[in-house]
Parts: structure tokens; sequence; C-alpha cells
């Protein structure tokens, strides 16, 4: 009977999720309520977990729950320590959700609402969580290893080498990228700027607070740091209309120059004064925004009204170029698949990772809890006027540059706005201006200040908005200070092999020195799309994308080496599917931006239009001061993409001569998975 029931029950929630699938796929009326996207993501992630989670961890992966972890065998109380799955979890959601989820979708309903939303779902449970897991599951069996030294492990020094390389500079990519969306969020915003700092001071006290005040009180600390937030937001509207409104209002390259000086701080500081306490908190804000968020679309059950999918499909979208396919993969990003949870997921989680039976809630429930992020921000940015979402995400430089002029190219594409409209919204939102926002942040912030003005009080619009930003800034300087220490850490290891003394993370002259480096890498990037008259969006969100798929698929590639080495080929197809999808998509649209002869498209195409128009004399004053810089630029990452696509193809190769050579018999590298050692701890991590 109880056996019925279950099976009842799980067929019940499987027919609502494809009827809510199928509405969303089919529905074709004006507006369709953003209940059928909740449903639909909360029965596939739940089907997906019960089943396909379990048998890849039950029959692809074997999980032994008696394994003894490497946070067990080489416990150390410093980096490999058995920890509460738990907190684990926390930390490890706190590592992968970034801005990816949040920016990704916003940008994405430029093509409407459909192409993101069924990827965001399809891409997540067959791609972005199996990699995840799977990536977890191997380097905890290899004394938690990172991906580059797996890489080097179980492929050799040619594929090992490349994955390395690859994943350090696609890195300083994913970076800039973080800082350009922050930047653009406060710049002259003096609340939003005010708040974004003051969680800075706010994050070293709570540090402070628990490691010296008082130590273990991690429930007061927890308190004094969520109440210091939230007066940071209240305080930022004071600051707004005082006279120190000024000591806050910048634009975009002074608030670059600050983020660039926080990361590298971020980077040199004790973990635990700055980042953990940051981390902390972070996962608090995050989680508790999500929820709150999904409590008030059920409430208010809003109208998307966003079209299915709209006219620019074909590659004439206003926030950035490209068609359909392949660039609405390569710009949903992280909430679908993300290749930087591959960083986390190898040699950072798995340190603390007290029994493997937690692989799959961690691994494989941390990117469902993401994709679900994904899912609230596509709601979030569909459920505005589509003129709204346009006149905020569209640059000056396609739509005008007075708002009279962006007004008129808006409605000729068949969105209606008006200049009072969007007067009005910016005066609710307490912002001077809401055009030409670019970034995907501000529009974001005003759907989510929005829905949360609608369920919990009109007056206090310009207050959620502004609690909007520093959430989504939170999401982001999260991974941005945690991935520059990152970056810092394999450049230390990389350089160790030359001079070993640089390779000692405690040597203070390495950190600064490597730190250095990291921040002016990223920070040139940063740099780049800061003085992009298009808003830096075009030219670095689809190198983002590229970049972040690209590793995400050579984790799938050392995964599926790894799962063919150990003799379980006929089960490689469970990475191997999603790894053959991001080849085509990463390859396909590398290629479109290299030598596509669209210049808003093409790096190289558009490098060589400015040339000209700049040697013609038809570039304005203010733009031709800076053309040399950005058609270096343009130049600069087209290279960039032909490196990247270069070292996927290695890797790619390299694992089909592994896995050739296996099948056939030949020698290859042995398996580097440690031997079974029998754990010592109970089922709350604690030692026998």
């Amino acid at each position: 009977m109880r056996n019925s029931m279950k099976t009842l029950v799980w067929l019940a929630i499987a027919l609502l999720g494809a009827g809510a699938v199928g509405g969303i796929a089919l529905h074709r009326g004006e507006s369709i309520n953003a209940l059928w996207f909740i449903t639909a993501a909360i029965c596939v992630y739940a089907i997906a977990y019960r089943f396909y989670a379990a048998w890849i961890a039950a029959r692809v992966l074997m999980v032994d729950a008696t394994r003894a972890t490497p946070a067990e065998r080489l416990d150390n109380g410093r980096d490999f320590v058995p920890t509460n799955r738990w907190v684990v979890f926390g930390h490890h959601f706190a590592a992968i959700a970034g801005p990816g989820p949040l920016i990704g979708p916003t940008l994405a309903a430029q093509f409407g609402y459909l192409p993101g939303t069924l990827w965001i779902l399809i891409g997540a449970v067959l791609g972005g969580a199996v990699q995840d897991m799977v990536t977890l599951f191997l380097s905890t069996r290899r004394n938690a290893r990172s991906l580059g030294q797996m890489a080097r492990d179980e492929l050799g020094p040619v594929g090992g080498v490349a994955a390395l390389l690859g994943t350090f500079f696609i890195m300083i990519i994913l970076i800039a990228v973080l800082g350009l969306v922050v930047v653009n969020a406060m710049k002259h915003s003096p609340w939003a700027t005010s708040t974004v700092a003051a969680t800075i001071p706010i994050a070293m006290v709570v540090g402070l607070y628990m490691r010296n005040l008082r130590p273990g009180r991690v429930l007061e600390g927890s308190l004094l740091g969520v109440v210091l937030l939230l007066a940071a937001v209240a305080g930022g509207g004071w600051i707004d209309h005082s006279a120190f409104r000024g000591w806050f209002d910048h634009d975009g390259l002074a608030l670059a120059w600050a983020v660039i000086a926080y990361g590298f701080a971020a980077a040199i500081l004790p973990v635990w004064l700055l980042l953990a306490p940051r981390d902390y908190l972070s996962t608090f804000m995050k989680l508790g925004t999500i929820i709150l968020l999904a409590v008030a679309i059920v409430m208010l059950q809003p109208e998307v009204k966003m079209p299915a999918l709209t006219q620019f499909i074909d590659g004439t979208g206003p926030i950035f170029g490209g068609t359909l396919f392949p660039f609405v993969f390569i710009t949903v990003a992280c909430g679908a698949i993300s290749g930087f949870h591959a960083l986390i997921a190898s040699g950072t989680t798995p340190k603390l990772l007290a029994s493997e039976r937690d692989i799959r809630m961690i691994g494989y429930g941390g990117m469902l809890l993401e994709s679900f992020v994904a899912i609230m921000a596509m709601i979030a940015a569909t459920v505005l006027d589509p003129g709204v979402f346009f006149a905020i995400n569209s640059p000056a430089g396609v739509v005008g540059k007075t708002a009279v002029e962006a007004v008129a190219t808006i409605n000729s594409w068949g969105f209606p706005v008006t200049v009072a409209q969007m007067e009005k919204l910016a005066a609710d939102m307490g912002e001077a201006t809401l055009f030409a926002r670019t970034g995907g942040a501000p529009s974001l912030a005003v759907g989510m200040a929005s829905i949360f003005g609608s369920a919990f009080g009109q007056h206090l619009l310009a207050l959620w908005y502004h609690f909007a930003i520093m959430f989504e800034a939170i999401f982001i300087l999260t991974t941005l200070d945690a991935g520059t220490r990152v970056g810092r850490f394999m450049l230390q290891d990389m350089l160790g092999n030359v001079w070993p003394a640089l390779g000692r993370t405690s040597w203070y002259p390495s950190v600064i020195f490597t730190s250095l480096l990291v921040v002016a890498g990223w920070g040139y990037f940063l740099y780049i799309g800061v003085i992009d008259p298009n808003g830096g969006v075009n030219i670095l969100w689809p190198l983002f994308g590229i970049a972040n798929q690209m590793l995400a698929a050579i984790a799938l590639c050392v995964a599926t080496g790894i799962l063919v080495k150990s003799g379980r080929a006929r089960f490689a197809w469970v990475t191997a599917l999603p790894l053959v999808w991001l080849v085509i998509v990463t390859s396909t649209a590398a290629w479109e931006k290299i030598f596509s002869t669209d210049i808003r498209v093409g790096f190289f195409a558009a490098a060589r239009d400015m040339s000209e128009k700049l040697a013609s004399g038809l570039l304005p004053p203010e733009k031709a001061a800076v053309a040399p810089q950005l058609i270096f630029n343009q130049q600069l990452d087209a290279w960039l993409t032909m490196f990247f696509i270069v070292v996927l193809w290695v890797v790619i190769f390299d694992m089909l001569r592994v896995c050739l050579r296996h099948l056939s018999g030949k020698p290859v590298l042995p398996c580097s998975e440690v031997a079974y050692q029998q754990t010592r701890l109970d089922s709350a991590g604690v030692r026998d």
C-alpha cells in the first residue's frame, strides 16, 4: 500500500510538471501566469533529483557511504575538516551562486521567456547538476584534487596543461564580467553605491565579532550581520537625500577602480576577516530573498508580459547581437550549466565532505537550487512591461542618447513605453534615470521591487529596489572575491613550478605578487567593459558565456575520460551527451564571434568597422578618443576566443585518445583514485 501511494504521488508530480512545461511551451496568448514557471521548475527538479540523480549516484558513480573521505583521512583542522552536510551545502551554494543565474536569464529574456526557461530546466537537470555531482565525486575519490590536477593525472601532460591554462584564463574573464555587472548597477546611484560599500565593513565587523569578541556565538553574529545589512539599505536612502550624496555619486570608471581595489584586498586579507563572513552572510541573504520572492509570486500570481518569442531571435536584438542559436545557451550560462562550479566542486567542497552519501544533495541539489534562482530571475525580468525592460537594458548607443530618442526606437519595435512612464518608474525606485542601465542587474532589481512592492507595500518601492541591488551585489561580490582568491591559488601553483617559493600560499610576497597579477588581469577586462560606449555587455557577456561553457565542457571531458578508464564506459553517455551539446554550442558561438561579418556579433568585424570609421573621421569626438582602445579590445577578445576553443579541442582530442587506447587494451595512465579506507565517522560526521 505504501509503495502504491508513493508511485501515485510521483506519477501526479510527473503529470503536473509535464502539464506546466507544456503550458509554458505552447501558450501563445498576451500573457501567462508566473505560477506555471514555479510549478514546472519544482516538479522537474523533484523528479530529476529523486530518480535521475539517485540512479547516477547508485549505478554510475557507486557512491559508498562506508568509505572515508579526504576530509576525514587528511583532517588537519584547517583545510580538510569533516563538516556537517548542511553547513557544506550552504558553503557550496554560496560559492557557486554568482551573478550568472540572475543576469543570464534577464539578458536572455531579449529572445522571449520560452527559450531561456526551457534551457534552464533541461540544461540544469541533464547537464549542470550532473557536471557538479560527478566532478565532486571524482575529486572526493582523488584527495580533493582540482580539475586541472585531475586532468593532468588522468589524461596526461598535454590535456592537463591545456585544461590548467584554459581554466585560469577563463576565470579571469568570468571575474571581469562580475565586476562589470556591479559597476553598472552602482553607476550614478548613491543609494546603491553606499549600500554596497557598507557591506564590506559589515562583513569585517561580523568576522571580528565571531572570531575575537564572541567566539562560537554564531547565531549572535548572524543576527548582527543581517540587522546591519538591512540598516545599510535604509541608510542608503538617507545618504541619497543628504549632503553626503556626492561622496557616492560616481561614474563607471571610478567605481571600477574601487571594485579592483576591493578584489585585491579580499585576495590578501585573512579569510576569516572578509571572505568567510561575507560568504556566510550572503547565504542568508541569497536564500532568504529567493524564498521571499517565491512567496510573493505565489501570493500575487503575476502575469508574465514578455512574449514567448520576440522578433529578436533573428539576431537583431538591442541588448546583445546574435541569433537564438547558439546565443541563448551562451547567455543563460550559469542558470543551466556553469564551468565555474567545477572549480568549487573539485578541490574546495571535497575538503569538507564528511560522507560520500552527501554528494547527491550537495552536488546535484546545489545546482538545482541555483537553477531555481534563475527561474526566479526570469520571472522578475519578464513581469515587467517589455517596453520598460528594453528601455532599461538597451544601451544608449543603440536606442539613442536622449529619453525621447530611446522611447521612439523602442516603440518602433512594437513595445509601448513613454518618457513619463520611465520617469515615474525611476522616481518610484529612487533613481534619477533608468534609461540605458545595461548589464541586467538594474532591470532585475526593478522587477523584484515591483513584485515585493505589490505583495508587501508599494510605498516602499525605492527601498525594495535598493534592497534588490544589494542582494545582487552580494551575490556578485561573493563570487568575485572568492574567484580572485582561487585564481591566486591557481597562479601560485603554476608559478611554483618555476620558482618553488612562489608556490607557497603562506609566503606573503608571493601572495601580494600573484594577487596583483590576477587582479590586473580581470581589472583590465573590467576597464574594457566600462569604457565601451555600448555598456560593455555586447563585448564581455558573450565572451563570459563562451568561456564559462567551455570550462564546463572541459570538466565533462575529464569526467567522461575517467568513467571510461574506470570500467564504466557503458555509463559514459551520462557526461558525454551534455558534453557533445556544449561542444556544438560553444564551437558555433566561438566561430560566429570570430568570423561573423555582422559588426554586432563578430569581434574582428566590429574592430574593422570602427577602424574604417575612425580613419574616415565619421566618429564623434568622444567616441574617437577611445576608438583605438576599443579596436584593440575587440581584437583581443577575438584572439582570446580562439585560444579558448583551441584549448577545449586539445582536451577533447586528448580525452578521446585516452579512451580509445583504454578500450583497445593499450596502456594508459593508471587511475588516480585513492585506495578504499573505511570511515570512522557516524552519520552526523562525528568520529567514533
